[in-house]
């Protein structure tokens, strides 16, 4: 994952034509507000925090964090003013607890190791305050053979499982109240969920 115009042109392909579509959805089921501190989990080349960022607004501010220190700089270079980027891993976030209103993560817990995902999402609700939301969206892998052969041949194999089961079970366990899920065509699902206030 350490070539950000490659992984642009794969996604863009990979959505049929509907990434800004797909993502100014999730960007709407995050439940972000001017103002609020955002934090994006897995940003990559940070489509998402530059499609949040204006609904934060300037008194908000985005967050992104990733592993890929070249996907970090791409995202840097394209940042708007209330955009910042760090290099870490969402097991460890290097951040304050109890400081963001919102974190997202999108086509990132996958990348985690399969034994980390869990600290991931520990991580995630560690660093919301009491009262903030959740939202992490996911691949769905396809079900038919051949589409789910040819979405591995693009994706390669870390995107051929179904992490559905993982999520709503890693998601309450680190003591969020899950409050939706869904799917958004053509390839995603989303968990949608809560710290609880008290």
């Amino acid at each position: 994952m350490d070539r950000p115009r490659a992984y642009d042109v794969v996604a863009s392909i990979a959505f049929l034509g509907r990434r800004r579509e797909v993502f100014t959805r999730l960007a709407t089921l995050s439940g972000v507000r001017p103002g609020h501190q955002v934090l994006d989990v897995g940003c990559g080349t940070g489509y998402l925090t530059r499609i949040l960022a204006p609904v934060a607004g300037p008194t908000g501010q985005v967050t992104g964090v990733d592993a890929s220190p070249a996907m970090v700089e791409h995202a840097r270079r394209r940042a708007p003013a209330n955009c910042r980027y760090l290099v870490g891993v969402g097991q460890t976030l290097d951040l304050p607890d109890m400081s963001f209103d919102i974190v997202v993560s999108s086509l990132a817990v996958h990348h985690m190791p399969a034994g980390e995902r869990g600290a991931a999402v520990r991580e995630m609700f560690r660093v919301l305050r009491p009262g903030g939301r959740l939202l992490i969206a996911e691949f769905r892998p396809p079900t038919g053979r051949l589409a789910n052969r040819l979405a591995g041949l693009l994706t390669g194999p870390a995107m051929r499982h179904d992490l559905r089961g993982l999520l709503g079970t890693a998601v309450p366990e680190a003591g969020f109240r899950v409050e939706d899920e869904g799917e958004l065509k053509p390839m995603l699902f989303y968990v949608r969920a809560v710290r609880p206030a008290a």
